[in-house]
């Protein structure tokens, strides 16, 4: 969990992915969840059903969009605690595809 930044400027508590840590000061990059599942976009946010065999160890209630596209770096500070956490697999998947959007 962490507090991000929403478009409309408020923060809100949400739970993320923690995608890497960023030099030089040790930063997270990561991605919000989300359960607005309208909002996902196809080929590139990945969706995390309740039938995913790593959805138990999620901590998520819901079935909810991992939102490539809504990053943010932030310091150790604003992450709240840990949830749970989601396959390695699924989050070497999330780190590829967000690298080939990059530099295609």
């Amino acid at each position: 969990m962490a507090v991000l930044a929403q478009a409309d400027g408020r923060t809100k508590d949400r739970p993320v992915i923690l995608l890497c840590q960023m030099p030089p000061f040790g930063d997270w990059l990561v991605c919000g969840v989300s359960t607005q599942l309208q909002r996902e976009v196809p080929g590139f946010d990945e969706l995390l059903s309740r039938t995913d065999p790593d959805f138990a160890d999620s901590g998520l209630w819901h079935t909810s969009l991992i939102r490539l596209g809504y990053l943010e770096t932030i310091s150790e500070g604003r992450l709240l605690g840990e949830i749970g956490a989601i396959a390695p697999v699924r989050l070497l998947r999330l780190r590829a595809r967000l690298s080939q959007h990059i530099s295609p």
